[in-house]
């Protein structure tokens, strides 16, 4: 035995004192997971504190509407000693060029920093919108805050436990936060507390549990004890409120929290809109310009899509609300999923997985029930192309797969022969191959039926990652292509925001053969007959979303869609025709044509100007402009994709400027001066208001063009330490300034 999980509080409510358990379990080598109410913990002891060595859980308690199950983000703290064994993103304090202190993330776990089959987690597309809101909650709140609110919630539930105990009813919860059950005869109660629009959990047929929150009112707690003395032929007493509810010593919370300024600061909303809009203002986003991540698709998300999300009827929604309170919901839903099934070619399609990262890993589960339902759950190989997706082999790897890599040609298509001869080694034991189209080095393949037919022929299931779909929409599918899954980023191809990371939602389309596994759900009947286990805690994952990409799909139709994949092809070989005497393209395919994104070659420029490509992605924030990919899937290589969204004019002031940037590294290779204003980029306003000992003027390190002065962005800091920041890591607020 290597660990332990356990819920705090526990489902039924219970708050229980784990300590002994948690020490016992460190005598015998045993890790301690708690998957814990953060509500909760305002007012009982936190995990560490009783000897848990892993916090895990969601966000949504803290300020998130529940959006019919979304979005929300999860969260996982650790001790320290286990910190560089987290997957994803961990803030550490760097320094930059000119010795001020800069947060960054640390151990870069991105798409391009994940070691292939050795990756050891999957983080494509974290919910980082959302913890920021999460944040806010917090600042805005304070310890106070947050306590005041679980006591609401504790208090509430005290109060109709003891109601209910004068009434007779044996309440099986005793020391408890927010939730109790308690034994009654659950169809009786339904029937009524349905007839009064009130929703409540069922687990069993003698049992009904009842959560409460920082919003619940005393007219509420009314109506719930009405809806038993009803069940019981009584009526019901007038109820008064418990202030404040005793918490037992051994599992009272005695150790402060949110003490930092930070915490303590925003305590008016005047205040809080402003510290918000100053954090805003130093981010470069669409609002300024192009920002051109290859593989990432950083195009426009339309003002009129994002407006649902202010709407209650989608906000306030409980995922497991009756089926007659969400038509509106499911109608949605049953309508995008039939969209994107035609769109991708398939016969089915689910809505569940909550990421890219989630779909990839949906999508190979599926896979490998097929073969387990042919009793060929020995079937765990999967090729992967070295110009698949970054996150295909970490997703593999999670599964459980043994991953074996597919080389590529020259002009960066699959070596058809080399995939041959691996899926004919393999075959006894191939699952699969895992395709990314266009690919990562953004070209069609050619011969893509070719691969797929050989690894049918050899008993397997094609994967094809959906990463770049927005270069296939409208022109071609995977199920004409011949592929068995497919997994899609809305965030990506249908227009919902990445939110520095998210909100996303990773639907999975299957072939007919693959419907009847599609994910399941413990608590409603969804998926397939013989579906895998659910892949997110709700039916729907980040439901609330939904409405943004059925927005995007209703308003463009059949020709809009077709016509957006369209242009994203046109305007990246635009782009990569107009900078070719500049810069080489490093994979055209055979038509000498790009997909909808390409990889400029800048491995020549350390030896022939002693800068690199991290240099130009610096340089490029003095111009205006976020830096592209930076050396994935090819070191020393910007990975360029402009999308449909960008206009000429955006573009071409895009290409100016890396060919004004190689004249100056052209220029401080003959000067042979290391410093330089490339290197040294990108400059702050800070910097240029000081004292000045660079050998190039002002205005070079600022004002390259004339037209950058137009709304000029200045970061905050400039180039940064990253060894630094890696040996550096911040896992607690502090007032780092």
């Amino acid at each position: 035995m290597f660990g332990a999980i356990l819920q705090f509080p526990a489902a039924n409510g219970e708050v229980r004192d784990y300590a002994a358990f948690a020490a016992k379990a460190k005598e015998n080598g045993v890790l301690v997971t708690a998957v814990a109410d953060l509500l909760s913990l305002a007012l009982f002891k936190s995990p560490a504190e009783w000897g848990a060595d892993i916090a895990v859980g969601t966000t949504q308690r803290l300020g998130c509407p529940m959006g019919f199950g979304g979005p929300s983000a999860g969260y996982m703290a650790t001790r320290d000693a286990y910190k560089r064994n987290m997957p994803g993103r961990i803030i550490g304090v760097s320094v930059d060029r000119l010795g001020n202190k800069a947060l960054r993330m640390s151990l870069q776990m991105r798409e391009q920093h994940i070691k292939r089959e050795r990756a050891t987690s999957n983080i494509c597309t974290a919910q980082a919108l959302m913890a920021s809101m999460v944040g806010f909650y917090c600042i805005y709140n304070g310890k106070e805050g947050l306590q005041r609110a679980a006591m609401v919630a504790h208090s509430a539930a005290i109060t109709v436990k003891e109601a209910l105990e004068a009434m007779g009813y044996k309440v099986r919860t005793q020391a408890l936060f927010d939730t109790l059950e308690v034994e009654a005869e659950a169809s009786v109660i339904q029937d009524i507390a349905l007839a009064r629009e009130v929703n409540m959990y069922y687990p069993t047929d003698d049992s009904v549990r009842m959560s409460f929150d920082e919003v619940t009112t005393d007219e509420e707690l009314q109506t719930i004890v009405e809806i038993f003395a009803e069940a019981r032929g009584k009526k019901a007493k007038a109820v008064k409120r418990v202030e404040a509810a005793a918490i037992a010593a051994e599992v009272k919370r005695e150790s402060d929290f949110f003490t930092e300024s930070i915490f303590n600061s925003y305590r008016t909303e005047t205040e809080m809109m402003r510290y918000i809009k100053r954090l805003e203002l130093r981010d470069i986003s669409l609002m300024n310009s192009m920002i051109s991540l290859g593989s990432c698709t950083m195009k426009l998300n339309a003002a009129q899509l994002m407006q649902p999300l202010s709407l209650s009827g989608f906000q306030n929604v409980h995922p497991l609300a009756p089926a007659d309170q969400t038509e509106g919901y499911r109608e949605l839903i049953t309508n995008l999923e039939r969209y994107l099934a035609t769109i991708t070619g398939f016969a089915g399609c689910t809505l569940q997985p909550n990421s890219g990262a989630a779909g990839e890993y949906a999508g190979l589960m599926m896979i490998r029930a097929y073969h387990q339902s042919r009793g060929q759950g020995y079937r765990n190989i999967i090729l992967i192309p070295s110009s698949a997706h970054g996150t295909n082999p970490a997703s593999a790897a999670m599964a459980g797969m043994k991953i074996v890599t597919v080389a590529c040609d020259q002009n960066g298509n699959i070596d058809v022969e080399d995939l041959k001869k691996k899926a004919e080694e393999n075959a006894s034991e191939l699952c699969g191959l895992m395709v990314t189209y266009p690919s990562t080095h953004g070209v069609f393949e050619s011969r893509i039926r070719d691969i797929v037919d050989a690894v049918h022929d050899a008993g397997g299931q094609v994967y094809m990652d959906g990463a770049n779909m927005n270069a296939q929409v409208g022109l071609t599918n995977p199920g004409y292509i011949g592929a068995d899954v497919c997994h899609l980023n809305l965030h990506k191809t249908f227009a919902m925001p990445h939110g520095g990371g998210g909100p996303g939602v990773g639907p999975v389309c299957v072939a007919e053969h693959l419907v009847k596994f599609l994910p399941t759900h413990s608590l409603m009947e969804t998926g397939g007959e013989e579906g895998i286990t659910a892949v997110a805690s709700s039916p729907w994952g980040s439901a609330m979303l939904l409405p943004i990409t059925y927005g995007y799909i209703r308003m463009l139709g059949f020709e809009g869609l077709r016509r957006s994949t369209e242009m994203a092809i046109v305007n990246a070989n635009y782009m990569s025709s107009a900078l070719k005497d500049e810069y080489k393209t490093f994979y055209s395919g055979e038509t000498g044509r790009v997909g909808h994104e390409m990889i400029l070659d800048l491995t020549r420029f350390k030896h022939d100007y002693n800068i690199d490509c991290g240099d130009i992605a610096h340089r490029l924030m003095d111009y205006g402009f976020h830096a592209p990919t930076l050396s994935f899937p090819v070191h020393e290589t910007l990975m360029v994709e402009p999308t449909e969204s960008e206009s000429k004019a955006e573009m071409d002031r895009f290409i100016e400027s890396l060919i004004q940037i190689k004249r100056e590294c052209e220029a401080a290779a003959a000067s042979g001066n290391a410093d330089n204003v490339v290197v040294n980029a990108p400059h702050t306003a800070k910097e240029l208001a000081g004292e000045w000992s660079h050998p190039y003027s002002r205005e070079e390190a600022a004002f390259p063009l004339a037209w950058v002065g137009e709304g000029k962005f200045f970061p905050f800091v400039t180039k940064i330490d990253n060894g630094y920041g890696d040996r550096n890591l911040v896992c607690r607020c502090m007032d780092w300034q």
